[in-house]
């Protein structure tokens, strides 16, 4: 262990957190979590016989460490879970499935919702939080909570037990499903950080109960407070609120390649999946102080037709609208997953809606970032000094009125959307510029930009993949003009399947649904065959 290091050790605090694990290079080759920053990252530079080998490479390679603080273990443990799909460290090997991934999932449109625990997420309408790796400590933290906000775990049945709810651990029945919704949002707002609103709702609840001298009341809700206070000192769950976005190199990195003004703090993708023109989707992904924010996500359906361009067009043009700005929030970064037509679509559709800002993509070739010279409404004179540098392994040349920016020259050919994430980086390492070099390593810009871009893929085929089965399981009468569901349910009840509607004759049909109707069904199926 180097002296600078040894000296940095000491000051490291005794508060949940996350670190990282670097080279001399500078790579991030290890990032974890711990309850107690101190104690964790100390350890693994004393001696210890039972080291395994995987530890002691470790150990071997580290030249710095940096971390980030974060207010609960739950916090550390989520951002641990961004930090890895992110930066890919070489040693992080047991991370790296995607299948260890769970989310908490409530399913808020049921009468009576449950909280469950999923590694699958489906667009069904359904909250999820997440995602989690430590699926004990997730389970754990929920055992924990359900003390607080009483929460059911399968549905109601008739002469189900009512143990839990004595017990306070399912709602009362009696308080109908209005007031256990209201509960649950209560429960996803606490997941999700805000702690310090709910405690305070609480305790206004309380004082104004005391008032009323409802006082089973107030206790009830002195109780909850007195819960929260003793989960803060167990396990305490939370998001990225707490995350200073300072300390993050690749945002930091981010802005001064760019330009910006600020750390941008959400950064929104976009990407359009289609098969040949149809089920055309368009995906909204968000980062949050460089973290996904999948609440924030937001799904378009676009114009059916194999336009990637125009489509692009529809979907930024929509999210700029002055109704999504006030709701969603204004973006400080857009990046299109495309290349300069798509760009010129998206930069079209923001200047149309008069908006002011910052749009880059990245074309899928070769995973080269695109700038426009004046439409990406960013400061271009960096990337303009790194054209000037003799020895800069940024490789940079210009494409008409298009800056086209290499950040990783020398891994070539990036069909697949994951490969340069996982590709070796030993060029990038063997040629990093020295510190006094003034020139900028964009290892950690590379990866959050294919992390963001990633997700835009995977989240607009999720949803053109369930646009495209639901089509397939779509009853077919409901294509006839003037047939509503309770007509359809009667054919279906009387006959079967659709496939003996389709043999039954006008006088077949009549008693069952109507002359008009019967008409109406028998023309629509000749005409069908007649087409065919």
């Amino acid at each position: 262990m180097n002296q600078q290091l040894q000296t940095k050790l000491k000051t490291l605090p005794r508060t949940p957190g996350v670190y990282f694990h670097k080279s001399a290079s500078g790579e991030i080759i290890y990032v974890g979590k711990a309850a107690v920053l101190k104690n964790r990252v100390r350890q693994y530079f004393q001696d210890s016989r039972g080291r395994d080998n995987k530890t002691m490479a470790l150990v071997a390679e580290i030249a710095d460490t940096d971390w980030i603080e974060t207010e609960s273990e739950v916090d550390a443990l989520f951002l641990e879970s961004e930090m890895v799909k992110r930066y890919m460290p070489r040693y992080n090997v047991l991370l790296r499935d995607d299948k260890s991934q769970m989310y908490v999932r409530i399913d808020m449109k049921s009468e009576w919702p449950t909280v469950s625990f999923t590694r699958n997420p489906a667009d069904d309408g359904a909250e999820y939080v997440g995602p989690f790796y430590n699926g004990f400590a997730l389970k754990k933290a929920l055992r924990y909570l359900r003390r607080i906000f009483p929460y059911l775990t399968r549905q109601r049945r008739p002469g189900q037990s009512k143990l839990d709810e004595d017990l306070g651990l399912s709602p009362r029945l009696s308080d109908g499903p209005a007031a256990y919704k209201a509960n649950l949002r209560k429960l996803i707002s606490y997941i999700k950080g805000n702690r310090k609103a709910i405690a305070a709702e609480l305790e206004h609840d309380m004082k104004t109960a005391a008032g009323l001298h409802d006082f089973e009341r107030a206790a009830d809700l002195r109780n909850k407070l007195r819960a929260m206070q003793e989960l803060q000192r167990r396990v305490c769950f939370g998001d990225k609120e707490f995350l200073d976005i300072s300390k993050d190199k690749a945002l930091a990195d981010l802005a001064k390649l760019l330009g910006l003004k600020g750390i941008p703090a959400r950064i929104e993708g976009y990407d359009i999946s289609h098969m040949s023109g149809r089920h055309v989707v368009a995906s909204m992904v968000v980062f949050t102080n460089g973290a996904s924010d999948r609440a924030e996500y937001r799904k378009f359906k676009v114009s059916e037709k194999n336009d990637d361009t125009g489509n692009m067009y529809q979907a930024i043009f929509r999210r700029l609208s002055e109704r999504h700005l006030k709701s969603w929030g204004r973006p400080d970064l857009l990046l299109i997953d495309g290349g300069k037509g798509q760009l010129a679509a998206a930069i079209r559709a923001r200047d149309e809606r008069g908006v002011t800002v910052p749009i880059v993509s990245i074309a899928k070739r070769e995973e080269e970032l695109l700038v426009h010279k004046t439409g990406s409404q960013i400061d271009t004179a960096f990337i303009e000094q790194m054209r000037s540098q003799p020895r800069s392994y940024i490789a940079i040349h210009e494409d008409g009125d298009v800056y086209v920016v290499n950040l990783h020259p020398g891994q070539r050919n990036a069909g697949s959307h994951s490969k340069n994430l996982r590709a070796s980086m030993e060029q990038t390492r063997n040629e990093r510029p020295t510190a006094d070099e003034n020139i900028l390593a964009t290892t950690d810009i590379v990866k959050l930009f294919q992390r963001i871009r990633d997700e835009s893929h995977r989240f607009a085929v999720s949803y053109h993949t369930a646009l495209k089965r639901q089509q397939q399981t779509k009853n077919q009468l409901e294509e006839i003009p003037g047939i509503g569901p309770k007509t359809r349910a009667k054919l279906l009840k009387k006959f079967g399947s659709f496939r003996n509607v389709v043999s039954a004759t006008e006088d077949d049909l009549a008693p069952v649904i109507g002359q008009s109707r019967a008409q109406i069904v028998h023309k629509y199926i000749a005409a069908q065959r007649t087409n065919n």
